[in-house]
């Protein structure tokens, strides 16, 4: 079934360049931040993708109370706006709460829908009449099919653009899975699919105040996902995940990021010429 989007000038799926969506999970200081937008950017293999930055301005679902949750909207926002001007990509972010989503669609070239919040109908309707595109993320306790009544939640409120991301499904305490057969499942209700490869290796609340991960494992996670192919990754990166604010056991050495989008463009070409 054809599965197209648009951000800004480009589309996503039905034969396009894979979308990659990276950057650290939160905002955690302005020059950081435009350091990994930088630093993606400028990376000749980013070429052979269609770049989308990512940081949250705020990180509401959080293991402890102590937890890092970012450095407000406002300040957040306009970092990520800076973003966009000085490195020259669009920037994704996701909402929370209804408040949030008229300045969120300010700023941002692609507003988020959390996994947890998937099934927020009044979420996902103001985020939906913005027109702006949507990523919405595959609750980790939903079936792939049912993203669909997502899907018509979204439409029905005036979204044209979006994306859905898998993202794992919920398996026992601490632990997910990915179904592989649910990116057609996905895909089938006309939307591209992109596959959130960190998230999808988290242990959830795994470390007692915070969530674990296996991010040694993301290179053969995405190549497996670019084998199908998915329409485009989702990568959480840092620096130096160790001393991240968020997310540190699951996000990837951003030093490792070229080694592992070089591999999945050899798939991703060889999985499409098998598929044409």
């Amino acid at each position: 079934m054809a599965a197209s989007a648009s951000i800004g000038s480009f589309r996503v799926g039905d034969g396009e360049k894979p979308l990659l969506i990276a950057g650290p999970c939160v905002v955690e200081s302005e020059d950081l931040t435009l350091s990994i937008a930088d630093t993606i950017a400028r990376l000749p293999i980013a070429r052979e993708f269609h770049f989308v930055f990512k940081a949250s301005y705020l990180k509401d679902n959080r293991s402890s109370g102590e937890s890092f949750r970012g450095l407000g909207i406002d300040e957040g926002l306009r970092i990520l706006e800076k973003v966009r001007t000085r490195v020259g990509c669009p920037v994704l972010s996701d909402v929370h709460d209804v408040g949030e989503v008229a300045a969120a669609a300010a700023t941002v070239d692609v507003i988020q829908i959390p996994a947890f919040l998937s099934r927020q109908t009044s979420l996902i309707e103001a985020a939906a009449a913005t027109g702006k595109p949507l990523n919405i993320k595959k609750g980790q306790f939903l079936a792939p099919e049912d993203m669909s009544n997502v899907v018509e939640k979204a439409r029905a409120s005036g979204a044209r653009d979006l994306l859905l991301t898998e993202r794992g499904t919920s398996f026992g305490y601490h632990d997910l899975v990915v179904d592989f057969r649910g990116f057609a499942r996905m895909r089938a209700v006309g939307c591209p699919v992109i596959f959130d490869v960190t998230h999808s290796l988290q242990r959830p609340g795994g470390l007692g105040t915070a969530s674990g991960g296996e991010p040694a494992l993301a290179a053969m996670m995405a190549r497996a996902a670019a084998a199908v192919p998915v329409d485009g990754l989702f990568i959480e990166t840092h620096p130096n995940p160790s001393q991240a604010k968020s997310d540190a056991a699951s996000m990837l050495p951003l030093d490792q990021l070229p080694r592992l989008l070089e591999d999945v463009v050899r798939v991703f070409a060889a999985a499409r010429g098998a598929r044409s």
